[in-house]
């Protein structure tokens, strides 16, 4: 049995935060991903002596970088924690978040929101936090 606890204000507003930079956190896991792949890292030359601690393989050392960056991580936690969710809720709510969240530029204001969903303000908030607390649910946090 879970007992549901209230997401704090400040973790609500973070998950808020970074439900209208999802389209850019994708694009920044792209970017980091890339440039751990590609360029070119400063290797010990070792010199001096002694064999080096570094992994000798190539693929081996880039795999290696891409599951110890801890940027990556988080950001690829926070993302994969937003498709989980989106994926799973009801087809109301994911035009919710694509009307709150994802469409730039804003110009709707949460009375426009309701009134294009055909729910009343109340509802359209009522579902925004379930959203957000699913959300926290996966990631963790409180």
């Amino acid at each position: 049995m879970t007992i549901a606890t209230k997401v704090r204000k400040a973790t609500f507003k973070h998950i808020e935060s970074e439900l209208f930079d999802y389209k850019d956190t994708i694009k920044e896991i792209e970017f980091l991903r890339q440039n751990i792949m590609f360029c070119k890292e400063s290797d010990d030359e070792n010199i001096g002596g002694g064999r080096s601690s570094f992994i000798s393989s190539p693929t081996e050392r880039i795999a290696t970088r891409l599951l110890t960056h801890k940027k990556l991580q988080q950001l690829e936690q926070i993302a994969q924690a937003i498709e989980d969710v989106y994926t799973k809720i009801p087809e109301t709510h994911r035009q919710l978040v694509q009307l709150k969240y994802w469409t730039k530029p804003q110009l709707k204001t949460w009375d426009g929101i309701a009134n294009e969903l055909h729910v009343n303000r109340a509802t359209a908030f009522r579902w925004r936090d379930t959203v957000i607390e699913a959300i926290a649910e996966v990631l963790g946090w409180r």
